[in-house]
């Protein structure tokens, strides 16, 4: 049995997009304590996961792992509408943190048109790490701009919620789970970033997706839609992360239609693969084991499926009607923010107007339900 991996995952945020119907909200007040020292201190000795037999199928084998995990978040589960409403997970603690071994990229492929990628992380070598002005291209949309380590909340979890959080994502067969050094931060969001984090590290576990199928082969071209960058925006702020790296996110331009001929195309796209899309998400559920595993077979298809729709594209959709990826005619605003630094000190009067939390606890927010 496999989880088919970040399509599937891809298929549920594009269906997240797609809901117009104004929902019932509800509103969060519950403070989540930082995790104890105590407890980093275990996770020295964590392992990754062999998402292949997960999770243990002797009660023998389920004794010997851990009660609860800790699990690095850094993309859409940082809002809480998405990881404590959508998903339902309940974080027994959290922590921010910088991991620098790690860095922020938008290269997991989503749907083209609506929704064209996702977060994911790549390797980062930190002995490397400089800042630079001189590799910033005009059309980078500033979403390289970030040279430091990845910045992102450590949740603590139950077995039974992070065996729910591999489901959802879609892990298994497309992604892997890798063990990450991670260091806290703060709890002061005007303090920066460290370029070379220093102290006592902790391990956390996090969702990795190798280079395959999943990701576009440049990890600079593709841009977020403003829906799935405010999650992660939304989320900074809930958890008073760094205003440099809150920053470094508001500055990251986002994928508009602006032609008649990409409004054509995104309409012919979707005519043509979204009742598929339909079909398997609904049916997807149908399949899935307890544990959020899926036949082989429905892993493969689904694969062959996404791997389809981004042929389409690459062959047809885009020669046709343009990128479905960037934003076409932005060169009026390619003058603007020439250096992140820049970026940096215009948006932080508009950042520190918000009320910043302290690490570890949540604030009441509004999410959707």
């Amino acid at each position: 049995m496999e989880v088919p991996g970040p399509c599937l995952s891809g298929l549920r945020e594009w269906l997240d997009s797609m809901r117009t119907v104004t929902v019932r909200r509800r509103r969060y007040a519950d403070k989540i304590p930082v995790t104890s020292q105590a407890r980093q201190q275990q996770s020295l000795t964590d392992t990754a996961l062999d998402l292949s037999s997960w999770p243990p199928a002797s009660p023998q084998e389920r004794d010997t792992n851990a009660a609860t995990f800790l699990y690095l978040g850094y993309g859409s589960n940082l809002s809480a509408e998405t990881f404590l409403g959508k998903r339902g997970i309940k974080p027994l603690s959290q922590v921010n943190v910088v991991v620098p071994s790690l860095s922020l990229s938008f290269d997991l492929a989503g749907v083209p048109y609506s929704e064209p990628c996702f977060a994911n992380t790549r390797i980062r070598d930190p002995s490397n790490a400089t800042l630079s002005h001189d590799g910033f291209d005009d059309q980078d949309y500033h979403k390289d701009r970030w040279h430091k380590g990845l910045v992102g909340v450590v949740y603590e979890v139950t077995r039974e919620d992070y065996a729910h959080i591999i489901a959802t994502e879609g892990g298994g067969s497309g992604y892997q789970d890798v063990v990450v050094d991670c260091f806290a931060l703060s709890g002061d969001p005007t303090e920066d970033v460290p370029w070379t984090p220093s102290g006592h590290y902790f391990k956390a576990h996090t969702l990795f997706a190798p280079s395959s199928g999943a990701r576009r082969p440049d990890h600079s071209y593709a841009q977020p839609s403003p829906r799935y960058l405010k999650l992660i925006t939304d989320g900074a702020v809930e958890h008073g992360l760094p205003l440099e790296y809150q920053a470094f996110l508001h500055q990251i331009r986002t994928f508009h239609l602006t032609t008649v001929k990409q409004q054509l195309g995104s309409y012919i796209f979707l005519s043509v693969w979204a009742p598929l899309f339909l079909f398997f998400l609904g049916s997807a559920p149908l399949f899935a084991r307890p544990d959020g595993t899926y036949p082989k077979w429905l892993a493969t298809f689904l694969r062959a499926m996404f791997s389809a729709v981004w042929a389409s594209y690459d062959g047809f959709f885009k020669p046709t009607f343009g990128d479905g990826e960037r934003t076409i005619s932005d060169d009026a605003d390619d003058d603007e923010d020439d250096n992140f630094e820049g970026g940096i000190d215009e948006k932080l009067p508009l950042i520190e107007q918000v009320p910043q939390p302290k690490y570890g606890s949540v604030t009441v927010v509004e999410v959707m339900v």
